[in-house]
């Protein structure tokens, strides 16, 4: 008789931690779902603050082709005067917004990255001394951050470097080389546009 409560109170103790350990999992179960869930919600507003931060770069870049476009040059002073007021007030209003988006790195993809953040800097010195090499040498490096097949060649240096680079560091390399490429473009364009105003000058001037 003593025997049989003495099993019976072990199977009591057994089914009621079979019990706690099923609700432990269960508990386990929903914060981890939980956790899931902001995880999920994390890198959607790691992805809106990251299209925010280029739609930021992306205005910025249009108010200085604006300001610096032949349209504006071709305007009476005054007219100028007032969208250049305009312009200057856009542009303070689009830096007064701070985005920040931070990568988690380890040492070798630091590294990685203040290699090729030097790289490009150093291009960038010497665009106003020699403008085509410049596009030519940005050319070579974007071509090296691109899964097509480019149609230049590819600096393979600066490619081994981006690959130790993190994802997103990768993604903000190639971003910020198109930006300079589209400005060295632009550059361009109204280094042409102001030669031939200065040939019809003369031009205009010889036949008076």
């Amino acid at each position: 008789m003593a025997q049989a409560k003495i099993q019976a109170k072990m199977n009591e103790a057994t089914c009621s931690k079979f019990s706690r350990t099923l609700s432990m999992a269960d508990r386990s179960g929903r914060l981890l779902e939980s956790l899931d869930q902001l995880e999920m919600r994390v890198e959607a507003l790691r992805e809106a603050a990251s299209a925010m931060e280029q739609e930021r770069e992306c205005i910025l870049e249009m108010i200085q082709s604006l300001q610096n476009s032949q349209e504006m040059r071709n305007i009476c002073a005054g007219e100028r005067e007032e969208l250049t007021l305009t312009a200057n007030r856009l542009m303070g209003r689009t830096l007064s917004v701070e985005i920040s988006v931070g990568t988690i790195r380890n040492p070798q993809q630091e590294e990685a990255l203040q290699k090729a953040t030097s790289i490009i800097d150093e291009i960038v010195k010497k665009l106003l001394d020699d403008m085509e090499g410049s596009r030519q040498k940005l050319l070579a490096l974007h071509a090296a951050c691109v899964t097509e097949a480019p149609a230049v060649p590819i600096d393979q240096k600066f490619q081994a470097i981006v690959i130790g680079c993190a994802l997103e560091d990768q993604k903000n390399i190639k971003r910020r080389l198109e930006t300079l490429l589209r400005n060295v473009e632009n550059a361009e364009k109204n280094i042409k546009i102001m030669d031939h105003q200065k040939l019809e000058n003369t031009k205009a001037n010889g036949s008076q």
